[in-house]
Parts: structure tokens; sequence; C-alpha cells
């Protein structure tokens, strides 16, 4: 399990897929305006589950597919483009140039990002970084705050105020 370099804000203890599908839930009020989500853990760890859960929340009727085969799936939410990228499959950041990454960085765009790690150098910088680990019979996530607008995010999830 990779957890991000700097200390988790907020650990959060996931007794099975439900409780996954909470936190997306309760974290998907926040990210109505956009933002990037950087998704990491190991394989069945939840990334997909957690990446669902708050494209649901956030409206999205139509059936929320894994992209882990078209590597990157779009969606509207709130009238504003929502991606879900899985890059499991990729050996190389190179291999992103036909995918039409600029468009992530538009403003109010929601990026969420499995496997960020492929992607490294191609992708915009994330404003919250969630990592789920196996935790004996469920999942452990850790939440993490990038920028100005992930402590936001935090503050909200939270409701406390995150450093």
């Amino acid at each position: 399990m990779v957890v991000p370099e700097s200390a988790p804000a907020l650990v959060i203890l996931l007794p099975g897929e439900a409780a996954t599908a909470a936190l997306a839930q309760r974290l998907a009020p926040a990210l109505l305006d956009g933002g990037v989500v950087f998704l990491r853990g190991e394989l069945g760890a939840g990334k997909t589950t957690f990446a669902r859960a708050l494209l649901r929340a956030l409206g999205v009727g139509e059936r929320v597919k894994s992209p882990t085969y078209s590597l990157l799936e779009r969606y509207l939410v709130n009238g504003r483009d929502a991606f879900h990228l899985d890059l499991y499959r990729i050996a190389d950041a190179g291999e992103l140039e036909w995918l039409g990454l600029d468009e992530l960085d538009a403003p109010g765009t929601l990026v969420l990002v499995e496997w960020p790690e492929r992607g490294r150098g191609a992708l915009p910088s994330p404003d919250l970084e969630v990592a789920l680990e196996h935790d004996d019979a469920g999942r452990r996530a850790y939440l993490t705050p990038v920028s100005e607008r992930g402590r936001r995010w935090m503050t909200i999830l939270a409701g406390v105020v995150v450093r």
C-alpha cells in the first residue's frame, strides 16, 4: 500500500463496501465544482467502488462503467465534465497522449484517477489523495488534501478545520 508522503488528515475504517460507498457519498457534495482526486491502493482495495459511488452521488444516472479497458470514461455532472481514469494498464505516461488529457484541466472539471502513479507527469495535480487498503474484513481509507481546495473538501467531509 502506498500511503501519501504527507501525513493523512483523516483515516477512516470502512467495514465493507457499503461504508466505502457512504464515504464517497459524503464527499460528493464538496466536489460539485470540480477538482482532481487521486485514488490509490492495491487491486481490489475499493478504488472503483469509491469512484462509482461518488459519481452516482453526484447525479450520474447512466451506468458508471469501470474504465479498466477503455482507460477513461466521461460523464456529465451538474452540466460539467467528469472523467474517471483507470491507468492500471498503462506502462508509461507517454501512452496517455492520445486520450486528450488537456481537457482534464478545464475549470469545473472533476477528475478521478485510479493508479495515478502510472500517469505521472501527464496528469493535473491532485487536490485530494484517497488511499485505500485492506484491513481485516474491510478497508481503511487515508484521505490527504494536497491543495487548498482539498483542504476545503476535508473541512466539509470531517466537519472540522483540517490543517
